[in-house]
C-alpha cells in the first residue's frame, strides 16, 4: 500500500486529522460578523472527516461546501453529517485546494483548519482571496512559532517538514499585503493537540497495524508519528497552531 493510502487508512476513522477542537472552531467563528447574514456560504478547505465542518453546521445556518482531495474522508463526513441531522447544509466536493472551482467573490467565509500548509500559507492566502466577497472572512489555523528562538532540534524538524513555519507577526504581514485586515488571532491550547488529536491517534495505532499486517510502511508511519508526539511533549513551549481570522478589505 502506498504511503498516502496508509495515511488515509490511519486517519479516516478519526474525528480530526490535526490539532483543534470544537471550542477552537467556535472561538474563531466568534471573531466573524456573520450572524446576521442571510444565505451564508462557507467553504471548508481540506476538511478531512469534518470535525469542524459539523461544528460550523450546528452553530450557523450556512450552506457549507466541504472540500477535500480524498473521497474516503468525505464519505465519513457525509455519514456523520447525516447522523447529526445537518446533511442538508453540507455539500462535499472532491478537489485539490490549489485548483478550486468556485466562482469569484462567491464565499462569505473560507475556513481551513490545519490544512493550508499543503499548498503553503502565502500561496493559500493569495489563491483563495479571489473567492471571497468583499468583507468576507478567511479563517485558518497554521503551525506557528510562539517564541523568538528555539532549540536547534525542533527548529530543524519543522523547517524540514514545513519551511514556511514562522512567527505570527510575519503571517499577519502576509495577510495584510494580500488585501486582508486581521480581526483575531489565538494559539491553540495543548489539549487541542493531546486530547483531541494525539490520544485518538495513539489508540488507532494497533488496529491500523493489524489491518495492514504490520507491513513495513505501516510500522514506519506509526513510528514517525510517535516521534512527532515525543517532540511535541519535549518542545511544546516553542510552537503550536495559531488561528488567524482576517477580513477581506
Amino acid at each position: 500500500m502506498a504511503e498516502i493510502d496508509l495515511i488515509i487508512d490511519l486517519h479516516k476513522n478519526l474525528k480530526r486529522q490535526g490539532p483543534g477542537s470544537e471550542e477552537d472552531t467556535l472561538r474563531a467563528l466568534g471573531f466573524t460578523d456573520t450572524g446576521g447574514l442571510k444565505n451564508l456560504k462557507i467553504a471548508d478547505i481540506g476538511c478531512g472527516t469534518g470535525g469542524q465542518t459539523l461544528t460550523l453546521a450546528k452553530h450557523t445556518e450556512a450552506e457549507i461546501i466541504a472540500v477535500d482531495l480524498f473521497p474516503d474522508f468525505l464519505e465519513v463526513l457525509e455519514r456523520n453529517a447525516k447522523k447529526a441531522g445537518v446533511q442538508d447544509q453540507i455539500r462535499t466536493v472532491t478537489e485539490s485546494m490549489d485548483a478550486l472551482s468556485f466562482e469569484k467573490e462567491y464565499m462569505d467565509v473560507i475556513w481551513s483548519e490545519g490544512a493550508i500548509y499543503s499548498m503553503g500559507f502565502e500561496a493559500g492566502v493569495k489563491n483563495w482571496q479571489k473567492f471571497l466577497k468583499p468583507g468576507g472572512y478567511l479563517c485558518v489555523s497554521e503551525i506557528t512559532w510562539i517564541t523568538g528562538s528555539r532549540p536547534r532540534r525542533i527548529e530543524d524538524f519543522w523547517k524540514a517538514e514545513y519551511p514556511e513555519i514562522d512567527r505570527a507577526s510575519n503571517k499577519f504581514g502576509i495577510l495584510e499585503s494580500n488585501g486582508f485586515s486581521l480581526m483575531g488571532y489565538f494559539i491553540l491550547p495543548g489539549s487541542s493537540w493531546t486530547q483531541e488529536y494525539y490520544q485518538p491517534l495513539l489508540q488507532a495505532f494497533n488496529p491500523f497495524l493489524q489491518r495492514n499486517n504490520h507491513a513495513p510502511g505501516a510500522k514506519q508511519l506509526v513510528e514517525s508519528i510517535r516521534e512527532e508526539i515525543r517532540l511535541y511533549e519535549d518542545y511544546q513551549a516553542y510552537y503550536s497552531y495559531g488561528f488567524y481570522i482576517a477580513r477581506k478589505d
